[in-house]
């Protein structure tokens, strides 16, 4: 964990104190552990900082070390809402580790009532789904689908001599409220009269490093990437022309809706990448390694902010760090 985020462990206070906590213009009681009503778990320590960064007030915690809870802990208030903030540990991912930091965090704080698992993905746009860097993709449910769809939970078949893959299995959807609630977001965010508050939580980060890409290159699919730290050697021949165009829109963050693709593996060739996008059954937005350890288990939603285009581009972490955590503050509001 970074050392100047507040973060507390179970062993740092007792269980069930209530000290007062001073906010910017307010003094809070301290919530208990069952005062928690949601959770919120980051996969990088970017992730980490930013959603730190985003608590109206800070609140030291509960104790849960007589939980044996492993879990590092940040908890604060947004919008009212008192939130308990978690990060996988340094140098592990996938589902079965996010599944297992969950399971802790539920145990540990019984009277939460959804999950929201914010971190980076890699983005698999197609001129059909205009996803860019820095954008922030939500799992929506489509058709059958609850929003986010396992790609390694797979049973092969042979018909007629050729192989197909199939999906097993089923991923339930985000809860109902959050679903309702993603409505309200989605109609403030889409209408162009009313205030951009990502704009405005923006203002809140002092770190240089947190800013949109000063490029944004998306190659073609049968294009292999140069090598090296970036895409300086690429050739600029290879560029996808229908990227580089000017979005019509004045939101500083591009917010498409629809599936994410998990498995415990990263999604690194661009052939790959196209073939998930393309699958008029998937039409994956992006792909990630940590929801689906939670969405059958814990009442989830899955929010990824673009860091690259799978092997095309090199990671801008703390700019979809940052840009996932505004877009997430306002998406918290609202009586639950």
């Amino acid at each position: 964990m970074s050392a100047n985020i507040p973060t507390t462990h179970g062993r740092s206070q007792p269980s069930g104190t209530n000290k007062p906590v001073t906010g910017s213009q307010n003094t809070l009681p301290e919530p208990s552990e069952d005062g928690y009503s949601i959770g919120w778990i980051c996969a990088l320590k970017e992730e980490y900082a930013a959603a730190h960064a985003m608590l109206d007030f800070v609140f030291s915690g509960p104790g849960t070390s007589k939980k044996r809870d492993s879990n590092l802990y940040a908890f604060g208030k947004i919008y009212g809402h008192n939130v308990v903030i978690t990060c996988l540990p340094d140098g592990e991912y996938g589902t079965n580790c996010a599944a297992s930091v969950a399971k802790d965090m539920i145990r540990s704080f019984p009277a939460l009532r959804f999950t929201l698992m914010v971190g980076i993905g890699k983005g698999a746009p197609i001129r059909e789904n205009d996803v860019r860097l820095g954008d922030v993709v939500v799992s929506t449910p489509q058709g059958t689908l609850g929003g986010v769809v396992q790609l390694d939970f797979v049973k092969r078949l042979r018909i007629e001599g050729r192989a197909y893959d199939q999906r097993i299995g089923f991923l339930s959807p985000p809860p109902r409220v959050l679903r309702a609630a993603q409505q309200e977001v989605r109609r403030h965010y889409d209408d162009p009269g009313l205030p951009d508050r990502v704009a405005a939580n923006l203002e809140r980060m002092t770190r240089q490093d947190f800013k949109r890409p000063a490029q944004d290159r998306l190659y073609r699919a049968e294009y292999e990437h140069e090598g090296g730290p970036n895409c300086d050697n690429c050739n600029p021949d290879k560029l996808e022309d229908w990227n580089q165009q000017p979005r019509l829109t004045n939101r500083v963050v591009g917010v498409p809706y629809g599936m994410i693709g998990s498995s415990n593996s990263l999604i690194e060739r661009t052939e790959e990448r196209e073939m998930y996008a393309r699958d008029p059954d998937l039409k994956i937005f992006c792909f990630e390694t940590e929801a689906a350890g939670l969405m059958n288990t814990y009442p989830c939603l899955v929010i990824r902010g673009i860091c690259d285009y799978s092997a095309d581009q090199i990671h801008t972490k703390t700019t979809t760090g940052i840009n996932m955590q505004h877009f997430q503050r306002p998406r918290i509001r609202g009586n639950y």
